[in-house]
């Protein structure tokens, strides 16, 4: 939504003096699995939550990161958890709701000469509402992308969403509990140099669509969008070292 709290707040002061919604992309809510998980959470299936881990390692190499490019670029960037991992703190905390007591250690080791913030970190922290967790991001992956993946353990039973783009449920173990056939996730979006997260954006249009005519109501509102940049801002800060270029 932006690369700041204070961005965000100036997009929400605009719109509520026009009299506008604003929308916030993230698709990754729409996927297959990421639907059928989060009515598995709502409905408390899998009891108290007690450990997550999210791991992120993509590709990002001097194919993506061309001169002349935005990419890369601190002020219009922001850093690798706004451009390339956002979508997938955002379903953090869809999921199972705000976070605590950030630790995090960050590391430039392969873009020294393209970016001008890190390129690899590992988070730690714990759930407000209970159970504790970590994000493990890099776009050091030699190649291609390597997987994102979330990781949870409950109470009840054990669940991993992984693939490429956290578009498989890999594992799901759960108490009296029979796992239903999902629908087929949609693709990755191919930039031809590289690929992102599935393309669900079909659905945002839908769910725009719908907003538009009183059917339903943001999939992703401004707050969520807000919340979002919020966390990656307390990430950032809490950094204990970081390796800068």
């Amino acid at each position: 939504m932006a690369l700041t709290t204070k961005g965000c707040e100036r997009i929400m002061a605009a719109a509520a003096r026009q009299n506008r919604l604003v929308f916030c992309v993230m698709q990754n809510r729409f996927s297959p699995p990421a639907q059928w998980l989060k009515t598995v959470l709502s409905q408390n299936i899998l009891g108290r939550i007690l450990m997550v881990q999210v791991s992120c390692y993509w590709n990002r190499d001097e194919r993506y990161y061309s001169e002349n490019s935005w990419h890369g670029s601190k002020e219009l960037d922001g850093g690798t958890l706004f451009t390339q991992f956002s979508h997938f703190i955002d379903i953090l905390l869809w999921f199972f709701g705000d976070i605590t007591n950030i630790v995090s250690k960050l590391n430039n080791f392969n873009h020294q000469q393209t970016i001008a913030f890190e390129d690899s970190g590992t988070i730690t922290f714990d759930f407000v509402n209970g159970g504790m967790g970590c994000l493990n991001y890099s776009t050091c992956s030699w190649d291609k992308n390597l997987e994102s993946s979330l990781t949870m353990l409950a109470e009840n039973g054990a669940v991993k969403i992984g693939g490429q783009y956290m578009d498989e449920v890999e594992f799901c173990h759960i108490k009296n509990y029979t796992m239903p056939a999902l629908s087929l996730t949609s693709p990755p979006n191919d930039y031809g140099s590289y690929k992102g997260s599935a393309a669900n954006h079909h659905y945002v249009y839908e769910n725009l669509a719908d907003i538009l005519t009183g059917r339903s109501t943001a999939g992703t509102n401004a707050a969520d969008g807000k919340k979002v940049v919020e966390v990656i801002e307390k990430m950032y800060a809490a950094a204990v070292n970081q390796a800068m270029p």
